[in-house]
């Protein structure tokens, strides 16, 4: 069969692509290196009838009402705000730190002056950066940052990233702010949902169409080459669209040395027993090896008596050798981006390759973020 356009990866980035020009009459190829689709994204049912993640927790939240419409097109999905605590000096407080977290761990005289002094300082503001906190001018919020940045970012960070916090960027520690009140949701956005039967059955309806072929168990690399600026397909230049999700650096054979990531070592358990902790999501910033447990009946309102499964998020250095190491996240630093560049200028040489996603573009998205840049990306190309 001829295709028009070939994908390589089938998580959100591949499946949206593919969903957007199958519907416009193209054939879609899809190439996916594991045994199912849907990327990181898949979800799987254990033996005790719980429905988990594989690679680790996704909670769907947005602002981008685009994005949620068009995935309400591939199934229901229902009302979900998440919410996580963490263990600070053995009390659960809520994460990101709020005026509640404050009454846990300090006393109540204390507790009143410091939500005094946040709310006279930055009046109307719903949330304050860390590093806003650190370094402002009254003594009362500055110790404050200081005791959060210690407490629940430095050890927790350092811990994630395997490196000194000090050398961490630090669009990654602003990702969690601290709240100006009482608010105890984990996200704001306008929209937050959970696929009521599962993510993997959103990919299933997204690839489910008669122009998009898929191989499963394939490396797309094993039938795809690079020669004089040209992607050639089985032996033969490919002319239609090539859309690649996957790691730069290995479509490029790692000419420049290979892009470093953070990967995860997942560790589930399972107990006899209804919930093992109080919320779906626990961080653990300081003494313990792992840095969140998260139990999946709470975000997938999953009813089952005496069954619960948690999962233990271990850090992981990763390491391109291995083929069970997953490359999760970027190591975004000033020599990594070099790095990366020199990929992408290769890539740029290529008229009909076009990169999509967290691996192509080594760069953290959220997933309404890598949908809206796939549905971006179509716009640009696909018509």
């Amino acid at each position: 069969m001829e295709y028009d356009v070939i994908i390589v990866g089938s998580g959100f980035a591949g499946s949206t692509l593919a969903r957007k020009f199958a519907d416009d009459d193209k054939k879609v190829l899809v190439y996916e290196k594991r045994p199912q689709i849907a990327g990181n994204m898949y979800e799987e049912t254990l033996e005790n009838g719980i429905r988990v993640h594989k690679y680790g927790p996704h909670i769907f939240h947005t602002n981008n009402k685009q994005v949620f419409d068009f995935l309400k097109q591939y199934g229901p999905w229902y009302f979900y705000e998440h919410k996580v605590v963490g263990k600070i000096k053995n009390t659960f407080v809520p994460i990101p730190f709020n005026f509640k977290s404050i009454e846990l761990l300090f006393n109540e005289s204390e507790a009143k002056e410091i939500e005094q002094h946040l709310l006279k300082k930055y009046k109307g503001l719903k949330t304050i950066s860390i590093f806003d906190l650190l370094h402002d001018s009254d003594d009362v919020i500055q110790k404050f940052g200081s005791f959060v940045y210690k407490n629940v970012f430095e050890n927790y960070t350092a811990k994630q990233w395997s490196i000194p916090v000090s050398e961490i960027d630090q669009s990654v520690i602003n990702r969690v702010p601290v709240v100006l009140g009482y608010d105890d949701r984990y996200f704001q956005d306008q929209y937050q949902y959970m696929p009521k039967y599962g993510y993997t059955r959103i990919f299933e309806r997204l690839l489910e169409h008669n122009n998009i072929s898929i191989r499963l168990s394939t490396n797309a690399l094993e039938d795809l080459s690079i020669k004089d600026s040209k992607i050639y397909w089985k032996c033969q230049e490919f002319k239609g669209i090539i859309i690649y999700t996957g790691a730069i650096d290995e479509l490029f054979h790692y000419q420049f040395g290979a892009l470093p990531y953070r990967s995860l070592d997942l560790v589930f358990e399972n107990y006899d027993m209804n919930y093992y902790q109080p919320s779906s999501v626990v961080n653990y910033p300081n003494e313990e090896d792992y840095t969140r447990i998260t139990e999946f009946k709470y975000f997938n309102d999953q009813i089952i008596d005496h069954a619960t499964t948690i999962l233990k998020e271990y850090p992981k250095k990763y390491n391109v050798e291995d083929e069970n190491c997953i490359p999760y996240y970027a190591i975004i630093s000033e020599e990594n981006q070099k790095k990366y560049n020199q990929y992408y200028e290769l890539a740029q040489k290529i008229p009909n390759l076009y990169l999509c996603g967290r691996l192509a573009e080594y760069k953290y998205y959220n997933m309404d973020a890598v949908i809206a840049r796939a549905l971006d990306l179509y716009e640009k190309v696909g018509k």
